[in-house]
């Protein structure tokens, strides 16, 4: 039985960030981009191994991509090491 979704959350992206989304969405087959977006976070949350943010860090320095890079494709690569898979980074804690 689906939940009733009561909450309405607004992001601006660039437009690299949202060809990055929709791209994943369509290699998918995600039956909208509001489901893929609901899939990419519930996997972000369930992560482990990231940076906390430091308190003077504003908004629009956190973004989706990371590095940007095509393959052969024309898909935008998104992680560092050039495969597609982000570099584990160290948690900090305390």
């Amino acid at each position: 039985m689906p939940t009733s979704r009561e909450q309405r959350l607004q992001i601006m992206l660039t437009d690299d960030e949202l060809r990055a989304v929709d791209d994943w969405r369509f290699a998918r087959q995600m039956p909208s981009r509001a489901a893929a977006i609901r899939e990419l976070l519930k996997r972000g949350l369930a992560a482990e191994g990231f940076d906390l943010a430091e308190r003077q860090t504003k908004s629009k320095d956190f973004g989706v991509l990371v590095k940007q890079a095509q393959d052969g494709t024309g898909r935008h690569r998104t992680a560092q090491d050039g495969k597609g898979r982000r570099p584990a980074a160290k948690t900090n804690v305390g």
